[in-house]
């Protein structure tokens, strides 16, 4: 798609990106009646943001001052709030692929735009459109009826007592941090720091305990070694 931030290198030589592809199916018979909120998932943060491009219009959800500076000087705006708003490489069909099974989805009407279209949307709208299904259902979490309806989950330590708790791993960019580095981008940011987060990932424990993890969700899936990671945890629920 014209425009669009291109990937580092990391993507180009992904190591067995679908050797987790059934990944579910081949989990231990004794894990098959454990509850989905029990178990370890991978799951992408903001899972669209791989189409986004320069010529996708900013959230009307911004703030008044990114409003004003993308009508005053689109040409620096635009690219520079895409560097930061992109957060995947794969396409959803490659991240189902590679593992993921929990999918970061908010989606919005465009004010300016037809009420029959539905853009995925993250700090700017997507040109890809989501396909109505009057008779499939959707589950939505907590922030029903505002136009982001993602968990929030800044403390693992207050999960609910039941239900799907989705943990982030992804690093978050600050306006201080942004204008302190105008040649940087929330790849670049998180590349260098995948070990750290990865290593964070392999200590953590899903189960029913209130310190568990369920669902983790990260960035530029396919970068590493994360999906696999995820998935490994289950098997400490094996030496219960």
């Amino acid at each position: 798609m014209g425009g669009q931030v291109s990937t580092s290198s990391s993507f180009s030589n992904l190591r067995c990106r679908n050797a987790n592809e059934d990944w579910m199916s081949t989990l231990s018979p004794r894990l098959w009646d454990v509850p989905l909120h029990h178990l370890s998932i991978p799951g992408s943060h903001d899972t669209m943001t791989y189409c986004l491009n320069k010529k996708s219009p900013i959230s009307h959800e911004e703030s008044r001052l990114l409003q004003l500076l993308n009508k005053a000087f689109p040409c620096i705006t635009r690219p520079m709030v895409l560097k930061w708003s992109v957060t995947q490489a794969l396409d959803v069909t490659e991240q189902l692929d590679a593992g993921v099974r929990y999918l970061d989805l908010r989606i919005a009407h465009m004010l300016e735009g037809s009420e029959k279209n539905l853009h995925f949307v993250h700090m700017v709208y997507t040109t890809a459109l989501v396909e109505v299904r009057p008779e499939s259902i959707y589950t939505h979490w907590q922030g029903e009826g505002s136009i982001r309806c993602g968990p929030s989950t800044e403390d693992r330590h207050k999960r609910p007592h039941r239900g799907l708790f989705v943990a982030g791993t992804n690093l978050t960019e600050n306006l201080q941090y942004v204008l302190a580095h105008p040649s940087e981008s929330l790849e670049k940011m998180t590349l260098p720091n995948l070990p750290r987060l990865s290593a964070w990932v392999r200590e953590q424990r899903p189960g029913p305990g209130s310190r568990c993890t369920n669902v983790i969700a990260g960035d530029f899936i396919g970068a590493d070694s994360f999906v696999g990671d995820v998935i490994a945890l289950n098997q400490k629920l094996l030496w219960c």
